[in-house]
């Protein structure tokens, strides 16, 4: 039974850690602005 508890605490770090990490881009990181042109074919307009 200790080893069982063993492997779900380690399990629960590393979900805590990833879950803290995805926080942490999801709130601290600003993505950059630009802006994007796209070609489309007339080929494709078709449809």
């Amino acid at each position: 039974m200790p080893t069982l508890i063993r492997i779900i605490v380690v399990l629960a770090l590393l979900f805590g850690a990833g879950y803290a990490a995805l926080w942490a881009l999801a709130n601290w990181v600003e993505p950059q602005e630009r802006e994007i042109t796209l070609t489309v074919q007339p080929e494709r307009m078709e449809r």
